[in-house]
């Protein structure tokens, strides 16, 4: 097996509708790290910023994220402090979506991380599909019937 880029790397998410994008951004992740933990959002933490609760509940959506075979570990993200994340589970590297760089959110992690030996690697987001996407189609169907 030859040696990876980063050991410990760290990605997070809702994982909610499980579909393409999501499966890219973790098959990535961990392409280039040995142990690749993911976070996966509680109902909680989705709620309260975008005030609206995942089709799929919390403890199904930890079970899907886990039964992928590029995953090693998952942990529930209880907030989105991401520089608290890299003090509890010491990662190299966070993997993201380049739909949240340049973000505010992520200007100043990725100052705190690059500053404590930790990188931050985005991966170009998955057009034309996205938990949002599903879930609107979803509702036009509702709202047709």
């Amino acid at each position: 097996m030859c040696k990876k880029k980063y050991k410990i790397g760290y990605t997070t998410g809702v994982f909610d509708l499980f579909h393409i994008g999501h499966l890219n951004i973790i098959k990535k992740a961990k392409e280039q790290c040995e142990h690749l933990i993911v976070g996966v959002s509680t109902d909680e933490l989705v709620k309260s910023y975008k005030n609206k609760i995942p089709v799929i509940p919390y403890e199904e959506r930890v079970e899907i994220v886990r039964s992928c075979r590029y995953v090693d570990e998952v942990v529930p993200q209880i907030n989105r402090d991401k520089f608290a994340a890299f003090e509890k589970y010491g990662f190299d590297a966070m993997f993201v979506g380049d739909d949240w760089k340049g973000k505010p959110l992520f200007k100043e992690v990725e100052k705190k991380l690059k500053e404590n030996g930790s990188d931050v690697v985005y991966f170009p987001y998955t057009k034309n599909t996205s938990s949002t996407i599903i879930r609107e189609i979803l509702d036009s169907f509702k709202t047709e019937s």
